[in-house]
């Protein structure tokens, strides 16, 4: 098994991409609220900011900065994942290796964090989990997709609400 180590700078900001297990479940957008709730409270146990999140139904990609002195990144996902599972029925096929361990069967166990570089890669990150609705075929308007923080992007004048609309998809990106 390979000798993955990840990335830990304090106060630093992440990229996420998190995924259920089932990849054909729509079970992010159907209990969005519960998604939002688990969130809500791991922030205000374990401080972040949310710079930018997108939620799909069976994956998500969020960018976060932590606060100064802090890089425990992984303890935020299990508190989140963990607040999700225990609200939900228990139906979802487990692995021997889950039953024996007492573990739900609904998010990937692990997955893809990237420690952001500098303020093109910030942008870059930024702009593609906005860009994601469209991308897997979800609208035709990112403005349409309600599980974004797009929408606070328009608003703070960091996008045109009709950014991506158009047959080349031009239109600038974050700031621009």
């Amino acid at each position: 098994m390979p000798d993955y180590r990840r990335a830990r700078v304090p106060g630093a900001s992440y990229f996420f991409t998190v995924n259920l297990r089932d990849r054909q479940s729509d079970l992010l957008v159907r209990e969005i609220d519960l998604l939002r709730t688990a969130a809500r409270a791991t922030k205000v146990r374990h401080p972040f900011h949310i710079d930018a999140w997108v939620v799909l139904p069976e994956h998500m990609h969020c960018l976060w900065t932590l606060p100064p002195g802090d890089s425990d990144f992984a303890l935020r996902w299990k508190v989140i994942k963990f607040a999700f599972a225990r609200r939900l029925p228990a139906s979802e096929p487990l692995t021997s290796t889950q039953q024996r361990r007492g573990e739900r069967g609904i998010w990937q166990r692990r997955y893809w964090e990237h420690l952001i570089r500098d303020d093109r890669d910030y942008r870059r990150h930024f702009d593609y989990i906005h860009y994601n609705p469209l991308k897997h075929g979800h609208v035709q308007r990112l403005a349409d997709w309600p599980y974004s923080t797009f929408h606070r992007a328009v608003a703070m004048g960091l996008y045109p609400e009709d950014w991506c609309v158009g047959p080349l998809h031009e239109g600038g990106g974050y700031g621009e």
